[in-house]
């Protein structure tokens, strides 16, 4: 019997907050890139899924230590400095430009340095934010973000646990506004330095995304680095498909998924085969899982 509990996601319904939402999370990204050292595959720029959403985790500043958290479920941002002090505000309202003001008065507030406040011109910082209210912007909706969230982190940790070689956390990019889980082979790419691990690490990418220009609706991607010549032809179980539109990779859209009687088990199905090939080809060293 199944006992998962993934939302409906209606395209034209998300749409609006959706936008919103991502909108307000490159807010926090702005507050990790100039908090956080950097760390391997950039890492060190995610946002880490939360009981209602996505924080950022503990932040330090030159002494204060302080965190955000974009509460999906509760239809609030919160943010708190270790001192004790708090601020919570409701989301949907305002303009992601009007939300990383708020911020950042609370943090400069609270004795975070002005050299902490993320630059108008760095990715993911206030400058990357919009000046727009979205009149489709529903807190129920939010809510259903949040518990797609929570069901699909749940679902990856799990497979994930069985993965012999290195994996990455389960991050949430606030650039792309995607989750997303890499599995690292141990041999380089010939040809690139080792060095840069951004070019030389063999990977694969296991992923979701509520969708964008070019996918409009939820949908879970796998991309592999390099990407196997065999790869675009892998007969594909479960209605996952090949995208070769924007991006190369294996794709299984969400509302697929979840009208199956048990969507993670189809999830891990359509996951396993990926990593299975991705050994087959090469492209990682483990072959237990």
């Amino acid at each position: 019997m199944s006992t998962h509990n993934f939302p409906s996601l209606q395209p034209a319904v998300i749409a609006d907050t959706r936008d919103a939402c991502h909108a307000y999370a490159q807010v926090l990204g702005g507050w990790i890139r100039t908090c956080r050292p950097r760390r391997k595959h950039w890492w060190n720029l995610c946002l880490s899924p939360s009981l209602g959403g996505v924080a950022t985790g503990p932040l330090h500043a030159d002494g204060v230590h302080f965190a955000l958290e974009l509460d999906l479920a509760g239809n609030r941002v919160h943010a708190a400095i270790a001192n004790g002090e708090r601020f919570s505000e409701p989301l949907g309202s305002q303009t992601a430009d009007q939300l990383a003001d708020a911020l950042q008065a609370f943090l400069l507030g609270g004795g975070v340095g002005a050299d902490y406040v993320p630059g108008e011109n760095s990715a993911g910082s206030h400058g990357a934010a919009d000046g727009v209210v979205r009149s489709g912007y529903s807190a129920q909706v939010a809510a259903d973000l949040a518990q797609a969230w929570r069901e699909i982190v749940a679902a990856l940790a799990d497979f994930q646990s069985g993965i012999l070689e290195e994996t990455s956390p389960i991050n949430l990019w606030p650039g792309h506004f995607d989750l997303a889980m890499l599995v690292l082979g141990e041999d380089k790419v010939a040809g690139q330095d080792p060095a840069d691990e951004e070019y030389s690490d063999k990977q694969l990418n296991f992923g979701f995304s509520f969708g964008d220009t070019g996918i409009p609706e939820p949908y879970f991607f796998v991309t592999a680095y390099p990407q196997p010549e065999r790869f675009p032809h892998l007969p594909l179980a479960g209605g996952a498909y090949w995208n070769s539109e924007g991006f190369s990779g294996a794709v299984l859209r969400y509302r697929d998924a979840i009208a199956v009687e048990n969507p993670a088990e189809l999830l891990r199905a359509y996951w396993q085969q990926m990593l299975d090939a991705g050994r087959e080809q090469g492209l990682l060293n483990n072959t237990g899982s």
